[in-house]
């Protein structure tokens, strides 16, 4: 079986949230000479396995196996691997079996490494991930097998393959602010307190704004407004309470208390309330770290590219384990179709793919 063959096959076991879809029963078997161990929680699959080749560095490949549901608007059946012009379509293409399938060939196939290497997989990255990645790197605090450095196969390129490897994330706050007015007929406004009238000179103050200036790794954290509603759906009744919700991906230079701070300098003298919940932490691997050196190095020998190092994007499992201070980095496919219909990934960027990660085992 090759990479493309083993892409396939992973394609076609659903594996819709928290699912494996028996992908795991068949890596156990698969990855011979390898040690596995399952930990399985709250209805989720999770999956390691490791080799020790020798005393050095442990080089592990993580990512996840389950995949959003398929949704309408496909032209092929999405759990079916369609291969058109060059290119496979299926569910999880992109996000992320092409990269499962491109690590798991590499270490299946790697013969002399000096250290260990390791694949560690789960079923809920597209879920809650309250029982997944966090339940499997617990364990491995737990039994001293924590690995030095980690690639998560997530799709990371833009325009080519090679042209970025992710080596942080941007954190995750979601604001939800209550501006307190006073409901009141419409004909008589001086006796009702408009909370839509309060915040409409101010809004776009608060609507997009920056609150850093980003760094050499990061964007400017940003508020994004993302819901705001007040009202009982009629005209003859002014609004007693106002809620609006937003999202800021902060960097580094910006936390909670700081959005907390700019939101009471501009609400002034309002009655309000604001809820922050931090959902994910910016983090960001040294680009002068082996990992980083030695993949950007592999990417532009096989792709004649020289990659950038980019945080951009949503949040992945790397959070979790950039937590326990391990090199984590990502790097994958062409990312363009995650998520939606026909989503699909080229053959060609799978099996440079594979190469990629062989070369890094080579190199490491």
């Amino acid at each position: 079986m090759n990479v493309i063959d083993l892409l396939k096959k992973l394609l076609e076991s659903p594996s819709v949230t928290p699912e494996d879809g028996g992908i795991f029963d068949f890596l156990e078997t698969y990855l011979e000479g390898f040690t596995t161990i399952r930990i399985d929680r709250e209805g989720v699959k999770n999956f390691f396995a490791y080799r020790c080749f020798g005393e050095g560095k442990h080089l592990c490949f993580a990512g996840h196996v389950d995949v959003v549901p398929a949704g309408e608007g496909w032209n092929t059946n999405p759990f079916v691997a369609n291969e058109i012009e060059g290119y496979i379509y299926a569910r999880g293409a992109q996000d992320m079996k092409s990269g499962v399938a491109a690590f798991t060939q590499a270490l299946k196939e790697a013969t002399q490494f000096n250290g260990t290497l390791s694949i560690l997989l789960t079923s809920d990255e597209e879920g809650p991930a309250k029982f997944g990645t966090v339940e499997v790197l617990a364990y491995l605090k737990e039994h001293n097998l924590l690995p030095d450095a980690v690639v998560v196969a997530e799709p990371t390129c833009e325009t080519i393959f090679g042209d970025a490897i992710k080596i942080g994330r941007r954190g995750s706050i979601n604001g939800v602010m209550e501006i307190i007015g006073k409901q009141g007929h419409a004909a008589y406004p001086e006796k009702a307190i408009n909370p839509v009238h309060q915040i409409a000179p101010i809004l776009s103050k608060i609507a997009g704004a920056f609150l850093d200036e980003g760094d050499a790794y990061f964007a400017p954290s940003q508020i994004v407004i993302t819901d705001i509603r007040a009202g009982i759906e009629t005209t003859n009744v002014s609004p007693g309470k106002l809620k609006m919700m937003f999202n800021v991906r902060n960097s580094t230079r910006t936390d909670r208390d700081k959005i907390r701070s700019f939101i009471a300098v501009q609400m002034g003298g309002m009655d309000y309330t604001l809820t922050l919940d931090q959902s994910a932490y910016p983090f960001v691997t040294d680009a002068d770290t082996p990992i980083v050196r030695t993949l950007s190095t592999v990417i532009d020998e096989i792709c004649k590219v020289v990659p950038k190092n980019s945080t951009a994007g949503g949040t992945s499992d790397a959070r979790f384990i950039a937590e326990y201070g391990i090199d984590v980095i990502e790097f994958g496919v062409i990312n363009d179709t995650i998520h939606a219909p026909n989503e699909r990934t080229s053959i060609i960027e799978v099996e440079q793919l594979y190469t990629v990660f062989s070369r890094l085992i080579e190199r490491f």
